[in-house]
């Protein structure tokens, strides 16, 4: 019996018309090439859009019931997952176990490539079996080709603790649709170097990823404005962050904002509530649990009309600033 390939008729497999003579190619069209093929990315991005805010919907229910996010996947799509799984505490300041990721082949993975842990549709399920993953946690699969089978192993054993189940791939006719409570699938059409899913496929995936946790985290009050005002002050960059957003927020000096965050123990959402309110740091706690963690709902203030004073204050020094550089050179 002839041999049938499970992956060649894929759309990540597929072999790119417009790069057929790449390797012969003047550097700069190579990157003309780049550019014009991330195009596709982002309008294969937007057509998830209406999934995308049903997926975030569905993250921000379970992580308001007290749920995880749990992000699986394999390659680069494993890593992107690592990436948003890591950045989450330092951004917005969440707990070490609200939002995991899990690499096939294990955290060796993500520097050095496990070759065949992808295919090990088993230990997928052992790796939800590990993390006691319940009904009230959210797993998103991550397989741009759809075909992983360490993840299919990973999201067969949370729906059977009744999880529910987020897959993200490039492969829009993927047989999963009726297995998983929502399919993103963003359609980004044959890779640069046929099957390397690290370039569209891994961008298109970013994106969406950065959608999901994002937006998430604003929804459950992680910003004010565009402020990440739940930030983790563990570095100077961090901490210098947290007194530039306390004193644009309470209108102060950054001397100020540094006193009141002393006061706050560096909760940059508490110091603001205490410098805006009056009360004490107990007192502003207090406020933002009955406010659900929202800075906006518990010192009654909109942000924005303040951050545009703040930018018009700004914006003629700078553009005295680039006329005199221009001047000078």
């Amino acid at each position: 019996m002839a041999y049938q390939s499970k992956w060649q008729h894929l759309p990540t497999e597929a072999i790119n018309p417009d790069t057929l003579g790449i390797d012969r190619m003047p550097v700069l069209d190579i990157i003309d090439l780049f550019v014009a093929e991330d195009r596709k990315v982002v309008t294969a991005v937007h057509r998830e859009r209406e999934r995308i805010a049903h997926g975030v919907e569905i993250i921000v229910e379970s992580l308001r019931k007290g749920g995880r996010l749990i992000l699986v996947g394999a390659g680069t799509s494993g890593r992107l997952g690592v990436i948003e799984a890591t950045e989450m505490p330092t951004t917005f300041g969440t707990p070490a176990g609200l939002v995991h990721a899990i690499m096939a082949g294990g955290q060796d993975a993500v520097f050095r490539t496990r070759e065949g842990a992808e295919d090990n549709f088993e230990e997928g399920g052992r790796s939800i079996a590990r993390l006691r993953v319940s009904k009230r946690d959210v797993v998103v699969g991550v397989s741009a080709s759809g075909m992983t089978q360490f993840v299919r192993g990973a999201l067969t054993a949370a729906r059977k603790k009744g999880a529910r189940i987020i897959f993200v791939t490039c492969w829009p006719g993927t047989e999963l649709q009726n297995f998983v409570d929502l399919i993103i699938a963003p359609a980004v059409g044959p890779e640069v170097i046929a099957g390397s899913t690290r370039l569209k496929a891994g961008t298109a995936t970013k994106m969406v990823l950065n959608m999901l946790t994002t937006i998430a985290m604003i929804r459950i009050g992680k910003t004010y404005g565009n402020l990440m005002v739940d930030i983790h002050v563990g570095s100077e960059k961090a901490r210098d962050r947290a007194r530039r957003i306390v004193a644009t927020v309470t209108g102060g000096t950054q001397e100020e904002a540094a006193v009141w965050l002393k006061k706050a123990r560096w909760n940059v959402k508490a110091a603001i509530v205490m410098k805006l309110t009056g009360c004490t740091y107990s007192q502003a706690l207090k406020k933002l649990k009955e406010a659900e963690d929202s800075v906006r709902t518990a010192i009654g203030k909109d942000l924005e009309e303040s951050l545009r004073d703040a930018r018009a204050a700004a914006s003629p020094s700078r553009s005295s600033s680039r006329s005199s550089s221009s001047s000078s050179s």
